[in-house]
Parts: structure tokens; C-alpha cells; sequence
């Protein structure tokens, strides 16, 4: 569980709480998912802030 809050924390609208509705950041957390997804089933490595 950690570990998948850490990959989603990677993405940048979702580290703040920008959305003032439920329902939109719920998506935005649906699309951070399909992007982690589709990251590994690809082999894409995840871009990190360390620029490694």
C-alpha cells in the first residue's frame, strides 16, 4: 500500500489537493493509475524528482 502511495505521490496535481470536488480528484487519482499501469505493462520506467 505504501509503496503504491508513493508512485502516485510522483504525480504533481495529485501531491497537493487542488480539486474542490470529490469526484475530480477521484479521477485524477483514476488517471494517475491508469498511467502507473500502463507504465509496467509497457516496461517504461517511471520518471523520479532525483533525475535518475
Amino acid at each position: 500500500m505504501e509503496r503504491t502511495l508513493g508512485r502516485l505521490m510522483l504525480h504533481r496535481r495529485l501531491v497537493r489537493d487542488y480539486e474542490a470536488r470529490p469526484d475530480r480528484s477521484e479521477a485524477m487519482i483514476h488517471i494517475a493509475m491508469i498511467d502507473l499501469m500502463s507504465r509496467r505493462l509497457t516496461g517504461e520506467s517511471t520518471p523520479t524528482w532525483r533525475g535518475t
